[in-house]
C-alpha cells in the first residue's frame, strides 16, 4: 500500500512495466518531485486506498480490454502496444473477498478459462501476486496450482523463476513473501508465466532483498528482464 511514497524505491531499478497489488487509486498518487512519472496507467478496484495498479514507463501503451469479467476483479487482461512487440499481460493480484469458495488461486483457475482465447502459446504474459503455491496443493480439488501450471505448459506458457533457476514448483529457494514480515515465514507467491517466445529472450529473473525492503512491504519486488 502507499505506492506512493514507495515507487522511488522500485524506479530505481528502471522498469518498463511495474505490476503493483494494493495500489492506491492514481487519483491519490501524488508523487514527490523527483519521482519518475509513469506515461501510462491501469488501475482497477473497489476500494480507492487498495486495488490493482498497472504502471508503464517507458513507450509501451497499456489498455484495459473490454472482455475484463468484472467477477474476476483484479486479473486484469492488458493489451501492451507502442514498441517493436504487442503482446497481452495478465496483470494478478488474486485476492477476491466476495468470491469465498474461489479465493487465490480458484481466481485464475476461472480466469484462464473464462479467457482462454486471449492465453496463446506466444505474446502472453501472466505476472503479479498469485497467492498461491503448490505446497497448499489440495488433491481433490479441481484448479489447484499444479493444475494451473499444467494448463499454462500445454500453452507453451511456463514461470519464468522456475525456467531460470531451475527448481521445481513448491521447492522455490527464494521467498517472495515473509508473513508479518517474519523471515521466518518465507513464502514464495509472485509469478510471472511468459510464453516461450518471451522465455526465450530471458535475460535475468531477480528478487529483492529482504533486508532491503522489509520496511516496505511483506512482499518482495519480482523482477524479470526480457531482451525485447
Amino acid at each position: 500500500m502507499a505506492f506512493r511514497k514507495k515507487a522511488e524505491l522500485i524506479l530505481q531499478y528502471e522498469p518498463n512495466i511495474l505490476i503493483i497489488p494494493e495500489c492506491e487509486h492514481p487519483d491519490k498518487l501524488k508523487f514527490p518531485g523527483s519521482v519518475k512519472l509513469p506515461t501510462d496507467i491501469v488501475w482497477y478496484g473497489d476500494n480507492p486506498n487498495k486495488g490493482l495498479g498497472v504502471f508503464s514507463y517507458g513507450d509501451f501503451k497499456l489498455q484495459l480490454l473490454p472482455i475484463h469479467n468484472p467477477n474476476l476483479k483484479t486479473i486484469l487482461p492488458i493489451s501492451v502496444t507502442g514498441t517493436a512487440i504487442d503482446f497481452t499481460l495478465f496483470a494478478i493480484w488474486a485476492y477476491n473477498p466476495a468470491d469465498k469458495s474461489n479465493q487465490y488461486i480458484g481466481q485464475i483457475w476461472k480466469a484462464i478459462h473464462c479467457y482462454d482465447g486471449l492465453i496463446k502459446s506466444e505474446k502472453t504474459i501472466l505476472a503479479g501476486d498469485f497467492n498461491s503455491n503448490t505446497i497448499w496443493d489440495k488433491p481433490r480439488r479441481i484448479g489447484n496450482h499444479s493444475a494451473l501450471v499444467a494448463a499454462l505448459e500445454a500453452k507453451q506458457i511456463r514461470s519464468v523463476y522456475h525456467h531460470h533457476f531451475g527448481h521445481a514448483h513448491g521447492k522455490e529457494q527464494h521467498a517472495t513473501f515473509n508473513l508479518y514480515k517474519n523471515s521466518n515465514k518465507p513464502y514464495h507467491l509472485d509469478y510471472c508465466f511468459a510464453s516461450d517466445d518471451f522465455i526465450s529472450k530471458l535475460n535475468n529473473v531477480e528478487i529483492g532483498g529482504y533486508a532491503d525492503w522489509k520496511t516496505y512491504s511483506d512482499h518482495l519486488p519480482l523482477i524479470v528482464n526480457f531482451d525485447i
